[in-house]
């Protein structure tokens, strides 16, 4: 017991007690304000999963194949390319906007030939650069509704663009420029990753 100004008998472990107890209540109140401020900066789990790399495993692509998936919510294609279709690629390059890919729609380690790093796999977001649209995978060479000169490739059925099996642009239609290639790497022979830069490119 302690004695106030007045005289009075002040009851010290009450008031220590008091003062533990407004202080704790005092810090849950202010971890329940803060903790919500801090999560709301962080990014959720889906804004991490949009924008974060996707593996993807390759080995069962057979050749010929298109295989979809999905990074930053839009569609990246994986195509699997025979050796006729790599061998087509420079015979039509004077029909093309942009053959050897001068614009800036690729990593500079897919600015080659085959837009890839390795020539069998293209690896392309698969929207139109028209107007976004998702184009369709025609690998059929000469299909009667694209012409006899049809080499395989991409077709835009809202406008009708036309790209190569390079995901390179046709001149005379809408879009204005080649598919865009994505960042990506292998981690082995069948594990791709989009998203992430090559390594040492």
């Amino acid at each position: 017991m302690g004695q106030d100004v007045e005289g009075q008998k002040v009851d010290t472990g009450k008031r220590k007690f008091l003062i533990a107890a407004t202080s704790a209540v005092g810090g849950v109140a202010a971890a329940g304000v803060a903790i919500p401020l801090v999560m709301s900066m962080l990014p959720s789990a889906r804004a991490k999963a949009a924008g974060a790399p996707v593996e993807v495993d390759i080995s069962k692509v057979e050749p010929g194949m298109l295989l979809t998936v999905e990074w930053r919510g839009k569609p990246v294609w994986i195509v699997n390319r025979t050796k006729e279709m790599l061998d087509t690629l420079p015979k039509h390059d004077g029909q093309l906007v942009d053959p050897t890919s001068e614009m800036p729609q690729q990593p500079a380690y897919c600015k080659n030939a085959t837009r890839s790093i390795k020539p069998e796999f293209l690896v392309a977001v698969g929207i139109c650069t028209h107007l976004g649209c998702s184009p369709t995978y025609r690998k059929d060479v000469g299909a009667a509704d694209l012409g006899a000169d049809w080499p395989g490739g991409f077709f835009c059925p809202c406008h009708g663009s036309r790209f190569d099996l390079a995901a390179r642009v046709f001149k005379g239609v809408p879009a204005p420029t080649n598919l865009v290639i994505p960042p990506h790497q292998y981690l082995g022979d069948a594990k791709l990753l989009v998203g992430v830069d090559a390594k040492g490119a």
